[in-house]
């Protein structure tokens, strides 16, 4: 428990000095969605399944997945993602 709150300083101390968001600092994921037709994630680990239905993206917070109708891969890099499609939902599943 000690540990994780003198993460959690050293993290905003971080974040604070070189004036960034806590989160990019701490390496979780962001995302950002355009309507239901984009999706944006940044810092992933991969892709766990892959489907025109379902997207199931692996991160350091848990799997994203992300269900839709006609879902694809728009740009994929190695710490981002772009998935297209009509999304439909967006939920972390543990």
């Amino acid at each position: 428990m000690e540990r994780n709150r003198k993460e959690r300083v050293v993290l905003s101390t971080v974040a604070e000095l070189f004036d960034l968001p806590a989160d990019v600092v701490a390496g979780l994921p962001r995302l950002e969605m355009v309507g239901s037709r984009q999706l944006y994630l940044e810092h992933h680990a991969g892709i766990l399944a892959y489907s025109e239905e379902q997207i199931d993206v692996n991160t350091s917070a848990g799997a994203l997945r992300v269900r839709g109708e006609g879902l694809s891969l728009l740009a994929m890099t190695a710490e981002e993602l772009r998935i297209g499609g009509r999304i439909a939902a967006v939920e972390w599943v543990r």
